[in-house]
């Protein structure tokens, strides 16, 4: 029953969120870890809204907008998504690269961004997305270290506990940003478009036909549920490894992969730098594709291309060059001279302040009877919706006073 909300989940962790929940917990020990819980059910019913729209339809956001809602909607969403998945593709390729010139200090970090840029290149235009996936996850399998670490070190688990169930906000733009990254790259728009259109390829692409009925409905949630619980356990102990480890070593601020990769001296001593740069590679691996993929379904679905990841690139030519040139241009981004760590908190930040935009729209469509049918939220889906909007509006709100105003 486990497909596309799996593969969802996983991507979810990627550089971007390794980089982010590693500064939290580094910047604020464990006052942090009340996030990974409160973003589960916000995350999951966004998603799962999402994945909803996607199977009712057969059609992904960009789709649905496109045929039932004002042209000016579409290019606003437009707008709003491409600089910030450009960036985020961007920022992945540098750390990936970073942590490999961290490996191999003799070769410069851009001859490695190349390279891992044409493999991905390579891989997406040769093989389905599934098979590269199926292969990929397994790399991702070295998060998991991150659960172990804390039970290697000493944690005062009667914090831990205090800290998880009784939310600690400080009110400065520090705090803020990281808040702000945090909801941004755990709700990150780039996913709604991806988990919609995935929906619809798996079901195009099964061999018997399903009927988009009350229990697909239930598998297609218990699906997205299962993926984002174990998005958010590893990130609450990512924040917690970072938080005992990292901050209780003095380290406040990472401004380094190697920084980074501290938090695994107390299980890999030596090895810490090596375990750390299989994780960033395997989950940019993964990420990376996820990332151009969505961003060529709203290109493709905008002007009627052929699209899918399991199509060959003579079946879908458009589909693949949106890939190639967001691939090159994420590439580029090299030449801004960001650290590949702040690169990547920028990246969340940025999503941050133009998610609500997209969950707004996501809210509307999935109460529109026109065209969700009979398939529209309920309650609890509009409730943790709404919620979902408020709190990302407020922070990002916020964080732009304290930046600006305050």
């Amino acid at each position: 029953m486990l497909g596309p909300g799996l593969i969802t989940g996983a991507s979810d962790d990627d550089p971007s969120g390794i980089a982010t929940y590693s500064q939290a917990g580094a910047g604020f020990g464990l006052a942090p870890l009340w996030t990974a819980w409160i973003t589960f059910p916000l995350m999951a019913s966004i998603q799962e809204m999402c994945a909803r729209i996607g199977a009712e339809t057969s059609q992904g956001l960009t789709g649905v907008l496109k045929n039932h809602y004002p042209k000016s909607i579409l290019y606003t969403m437009m707008l709003f998504s491409f600089p910030a998945i450009i960036f985020n593709i961007g920022a992945d390729i540098e750390s990936m690269g970073a942590v490999m010139h961290l490996l191999l200090p003799g070769i410069p970090t851009f001859s490695f961004e190349i390279f891992f840029t044409a493999i991905i290149l390579f891989a997406l235009i040769k093989y389905s997305y599934q098979k590269i996936a199926f292969i990929l996850k397994w790399l991702c399998l070295v998060l998991f270290l991150y659960i172990i670490i804390p039970f290697l070190v000493h944690v005062n688990w009667g914090q831990v506990i205090r800290q998880t169930f009784i939310p600690t906000i400080h009110l400065n733009k520090d705090f803020l940003m990281i808040l702000v990254a945090i909801l941004g790259t755990t709700i990150s728009p780039y996913l709604f478009f991806w988990q919609a259109n995935m929906e619809v390829e798996d079901i195009n692409n099964r061999k018997t036909k399903l009927v988009v009925d009350k229990n697909f409905l239930n598998r297609l949630q218990l699906d997205i549920s299962i993926g984002m619980f174990f998005s958010n356990f590893v990130m609450f102990f990512i924040i917690l490894t970072a938080g005992v480890v990292l901050y209780n070593a003095g380290i406040r601020k990472i401004d380094t992969v190697e920084q980074a990769a501290k938090a695994f001296e107390p299980i890999a001593g030596n090895m810490a730098y090596l375990l750390f740069a299989i994780g960033i590679i395997g989950t940019g691996f993964l990420a990376i594709p996820v990332l151009a993929g969505a961003l060529s379904y709203i290109v493709a679905e905008t002007f009627n291309w052929q699209q899918g990841l399991e199509k060959k690139f003579s079946e879908a030519p458009g589909f693949y060059i949106v890939i190639i040139v967001s691939l090159l241009a994420g590439l580029s981004m090299d030449f801004l001279g960001l650290p590949p760590v702040q690169a990547l908190l920028y990246s969340a930040i940025l999503y941050g302040i133009t998610a609500p935009v997209m969950i707004a729209v996501i809210l509307h469509i999935s109460n529109n009877k026109k065209v969700m049918g009979d398939a529209v939220n309920g309650k609890w889906s509009n409730i943790l919706g709404i919620i979902t909007l408020i709190l990302m509006s407020l922070c990002a709100i916020a964080l732009l006073y304290y930046e600006f105003l305050g």
